[in-house]
């Protein structure tokens, strides 16, 4: 608990100091309602990844799944195919939205089942399984769109989605905020959150106890694939089109945001709403650096630089160096249902 409320302190803090930092360098610009939205409207896609990644890393076993934005990309390409060769998304605007919405969330679930089979059931380490079927997903991409971008179009619904706002608060953002409640609250109330995190701190004491191994293994990378399908959906509305290789920096990012929620790479540990702070702060440094004016290019070599930090702080124990004595007090009392979110 000690470590959690750590964590969440040193995540609350760096987003309070970049918001004030943003506005005293934008002379209050940086706070305007316009550009909050605007930030907002961009998170979802990057902070839907993030959770995935969070939920593989937590499996323990050098469990990460790196095939998310290939999986995305993947999912809006094979459905955005599919729908516009029996429906157009001018003539039926809303059937083309569901069906649309509908074959995405099946290519993700799809996989990340497959993900979640060839690693329990053939034993492949995570990180160069969902390697193999980044590359996969990508050339089957490439495959099924011809190495083009896709139309989706701007039907209604889709619209809505990637554009409008509900009281103020962009649509794709409440439906980030709404699957990452859904996830925290099954990490915390549900055996799933016990069983996950006791794989990652103590895989041996999982196996004894009897837990479903297998089982977990398979729903952890199914979520993680139906949560890039999300991010996929919320791509094509804002962008009216998809691509094979869009966001290809976006698993840096998912990456450096999960290490910088607190998320342990040997697994066991991972609160979701340290990920959801943890991508927003993400967010607001990308929107500093754009005021600044400096390139894609510096901002990616900003967050090389930052993972790195972060993963070498993660070495030593920050929460033993912000609360002392709380190494001790975590270890003697230590529990797999303290580390759920």
């Amino acid at each position: 608990m000690q470590r959690t409320g750590a964590q969440l302190a040193m995540l609350l803090a760096i987003n309070g100091a970049l918001l004030v930092l943003g506005a005293a360098i934008s002379e209050g610009s940086f706070l305007s309602l316009f550009n909050l939205q605007s930030m907002a409207s961009q998170l979802p896609e990057i902070g839907l990844l993030a959770i995935g990644v969070m939920l593989a890393m937590c499996a323990g076993n050098g469990g990460i799944d790196l095939s998310g934005i290939a999986l995305a990309n993947l999912s809006g390409v094979l459905s955005a195919v599919l729908v516009s060769s029996v429906l157009s998304s001018t003539d039926n605007e809303m059937a083309f939205s569901l069906l649309f919405i509908l074959g995405a969330l099946l290519t993700g679930f799809a996989g990340g089942l497959i993900n979640g089979l060839l690693i329990s059931k053939l034993n492949i380490t995570p990180i160069l399984c969902t390697l193999g079927t980044q590359m996969a997903f990508m050339g089957l991409g490439v495959v099924v769109s011809g190495g083009k971008a896709v139309t989706v179009g701007s039907p209604a619904l889709l619209s809505s989605i990637g554009n409008d706002m509900f009281v103020g608060v962009p649509i794709s953002f409440l439906l980030f905020i709404a699957a990452a409640g859904l996830i925290a609250a099954a990490l915390k109330f549900t055996p799933y959150g016990l069983w996950l995190m006791l794989m990652g701190t103590n895989p041996k004491a999982a196996v004894y106890a009897g837990f479903p191994k297998t089982g977990v293994l398979v729903a952890t990378y199914a979520v993680s694939g139906t949560l890039s399908a999300l991010a996929g959906i919320i791509i094509a509305a804002r962008n009216v089109n998809v691509k094979f290789d869009y966001g290809s920096s976006y698993l840096l990012i998912a990456i450096l945001i999960a290490v910088m929620a607190g998320v342990k790479p040997e697994g066991g540990y991972g609160r979701v709403v340290c990920v959801v702070l943890s991508a927003i702060a993400l967010q607001l440094m990308s929107s500093l650096l754009n005021f600044g004016g400096l390139s894609n290019f510096v901002r990616d070599f900003a967050w090389g630089l930052l993972l790195l930090t972060f993963l070498a702080v993660g070495r030593y124990d920050l929460t033993g160096l912000i609360m002392p004595g709380a190494r001790q007090r975590t270890n003697s009392g230590a529990n797999p249902s303290s580390t759920r979110t």
